[in-house]
């Protein structure tokens, strides 16, 4: 199969979750001001948001919604951790600053594996931590137009390529959407469920 091009889009767009039972919730609008860019095949922005919005052209509306499966997966219930409250000590002192309920926070796996979660429950001994991604189990419905869409310049392609290679690549479409600017990543240093991040982490014995 020949190789599809390399293209850079630029969309504006509403972001909605949708319960089990059809609730939406509006959780993202990217004005087309500021749209949220990116260039296509570098798997930067959600795989499914981007076979999604591929084809279209400038321009074009879309609406179009992700089945769970498509998005974020299912809920896990055991992808619940509890983590004891020493791994989050900074001088002897525990971190309340940034370990507080609701809280996304970087932690590291002991395979040196990096990924979020969101502080759920803190108590005496432990810190529950719910390693699911925000909108795991929920649909995604994507509303917007299509701001640019046309082949990446060879330049806009060498720097990219350059960012992502220097150690901190990023997420589009997820962090700030969904992930990631319209779809997502794989909870590899979000917040507040996009994508990209670079720090080191507290430890986790979650695998």
């Amino acid at each position: 199969m020949e190789k599809q091009p390399n293209k850079f889009i630029a969309v504006a767009y509403e972001l909605f979750t949708i319960d089990e039972d059809g609730t939406a919730h509006k959780e993202q609008e990217v004005n087309a001001s500021e749209p949220f860019s990116f260039i296509s095949g570098f798997g930067i922005t959600h795989k499914e948001f981007e076979n999604n919005i591929y084809p279209l052209q400038k321009g074009d509306n879309f609406d179009f919604t992700l089945s769970p499966e498509q998005g974020f997966g299912e809920y896990i219930d055991e992808a619940v951790a509890k983590i004891p409250r020493e791994s989050f000590f900074v001088d002897g002192k525990f971190d309340d600053e940034h370990i507080h309920l609701g809280a996304i926070i970087p932690l590291q796996n002991q395979e040196g594996q990096h990924f979020n979660g969101q502080v759920v429950d803190i108590d005496n001994e432990n810190v529950t931590v719910d390693l699911n991604h925000p909108w795991a189990g929920k649909g995604l419905n994507f509303k917007g137009t299509i701001v640019e869409s046309r082949e990446a310049t060879n330049d806009e392609v060498m720097t990219l390529i350059k960012h992502l290679t220097s150690g901190c690549g990023g997420c589009g479409g997820g962090c700030h959407s969904g992930g990631c600017h319209g779809d997502g990543c794989d909870n590899s240093g979000c917040d507040s469920g996009g994508c990209g991040g670079c720090g080191e982490g507290h430890e986790c014995d979650k695998k």
